[in-house]
């Protein structure tokens, strides 16, 4: 759905966005996470065609990105929440939707219909008379969010939209986005949330300025960090160690009756490992694995950059 070959964006002597390549498939929600200035938001205005790229290309649903005709295209089949609401507070919630619906060149019943839909969805039917100017900042946001639906888009960029929302709004917003994963709808998401990103989204791409890790939550976790296996015993002798010693090319460490290994796969590496235990005359009494976690691995790869 979205594709990008060393994408790139420059402001004079500055590189925002540097080379990017990258593809996000139907259906699918992505988030990128990445420090202030590391190039999501450029990186989202290039593919909404709202500033041009430097250099590289861009396709959305086949249809190339800085190319004139097809930006066209592109704007109509994309949603595009941004950091800023921006919308017209003398007008009603309804009157919002319906105004942009129309830009969209929605009919009316279509219009009606995916107006209740989103209201809905995200709890502000009953608010849809009030005018916008007098609604909370995070049923602005959501309004903001329903506007860029209204038109039933094929993909939905969103930068931040549960930033500084309370806990209760960024709850909705996050369920909302769920739901339109339910749909299958394509979402590109900015946050700096690692939570909301973990909990949201079926890839993570860590971008600053270059793209430096991509895969799922779990991939990347184990990508950066060790993973190890930590195994409970009611003892450990001298045989059990030796029997490990055999086996295991990782790292064995003994805390008192516990044992753990450092494996690069333990979910294939873990029952041979329990095995020459019990085969040692070893009694498990639990095994478990760990690893870095998202936040570890995020801030792992953002520091060895910078170093």
């Amino acid at each position: 759905m979205i594709e990008t070959d060393n994408l790139t964006r420059k402001f004079g002597g500055v590189t925002a966005v540097d080379g990017l390549t990258l593809r996000v498939d139907d259906g699918e929600v992505f988030g990128f996470l990445g420090p202030n200035g590391a190039g999501k938001t450029t990186t989202v205005r290039m593919l909404c065609c709202l500033i041009s790229k430097t250099s590289g290309s861009a396709r959305i649903a086949g249809l190339e990105v800085g190319n004139k005709s097809d930006s066209m295209k592109i704007r109509k089949i994309i949603g595009f929440v941004s950091d800023n609401v921006g919308l017209y507070e003398s007008l009603t919630a309804y009157e919002n939707l319906d105004y942009y619906g129309k830009l969209y060149k929605c009919s009316e019943p279509r219009r009606k219909e995916n107006i209740e839909r989103f209201l809905k969805m995200l709890g502000l039917w009953e608010k849809k008379d009030d005018a916008a100017g007098t609604l909370s900042k995070g049923m602005k946001q959501k309004l903001a969010i329903a506007r860029a639906l209204v038109h039933d888009p094929e993909v939905l960029f969103m930068d931040e939209p549960t930033a500084n929302l309370d806990p209760e709004s960024a709850k909705t917003v996050r369920e909302f986005i769920l739901e339109l994963r339910k749909q299958r709808k394509t979402v590109f998401l900015n946050t700096h949330n690692l939570d909301e990103a973990q909990r949201v989204c079926d890839r993570i791409g860590i971008l600053n300025t270059r793209l430096m890790a991509v895969g799922t939550p779990q991939e990347l976790e184990y990508s950066v960090g060790e993973r190890k296996t930590v195994i409970q015993l009611d003892e450990v002798n001298d045989a059990i160690l030796d029997a490990l010693n055999r086996i295991s090319p990782g790292k064995v460490t003994r805390d008192d009756s516990r044992l753990t290994v450092e494996l690069a796969n333990p979910n294939k590496e873990n029952p041979a490992i329990v095995r020459a235990i019990v085969e040692a005359g070893g009694n498990v009494q639990s095994v478990s694995v760990t690893a870095s976690s998202l936040e570890g691995a995020y801030l792992k790869l953002v520091r060895e950059q910078r170093e």
